[in-house]
């Protein structure tokens, strides 16, 4: 009964025992390093910082990609008053993106003007924008 006990310890130590890992590559499903050549295939390798999260560090295209949407890089673009648009994509930098916003805002990019964009139709078919529509109207020649 002694020797059953002492293997079952034995075991159960093996079990525990410390895992190989001077790479300090990332650990898989089974509680094992992955291999090294998933870890380059994946692209873990590569860091990006992103400095409108506080400098925090994403390993992979993937997590950076992703990260884009999660709420520590929308709450630094709270934080800077900018919108978390499609525009501001792969911008990680405070002052990439400040300036961007500075330029959206110049251009006025998607501001819908009434006497410039609203659309009129005489009887004949042809389209005038409100402004020249009213005036056309107002001589008498629609």
């Amino acid at each position: 009964d002694d020797d059953s006990d002492d293997e079952e310890e034995e075991e159960d130590e093996d079990e525990e025992e410390e895992i190989y890992n001077p790479l300090k590559l990332p650990m898989g499903w089974d509680g094992k390093p992955i291999p090294y050549w998933l870890y380059k295939l994946h692209g873990l390798n590569l860091e990006f910082t992103c400095e409108i999260c506080g400098n925090y560090s994403y390993w992979g295209r993937r997590a950076y990609e992703r990260h884009f949407s999660e709420f520590r890089h929308q709450h630094g673009m709270r934080c800077l008053n900018i919108p978390n648009t499609k525009a501001f994509a792969e911008v990680t930098t405070i002052a990439d993106a400040l300036a961007l916003q500075k330029a959206l805002d110049a251009r006025k990019v998607g501001q819908w003007k009434r006497e410039t964009d609203e659309e009129c139709e005489d009887a004949d078919g042809n389209v005038y924008n409100k402004k020249t529509y009213e005036d056309l109207r107002r001589q008498g020649l629609i």
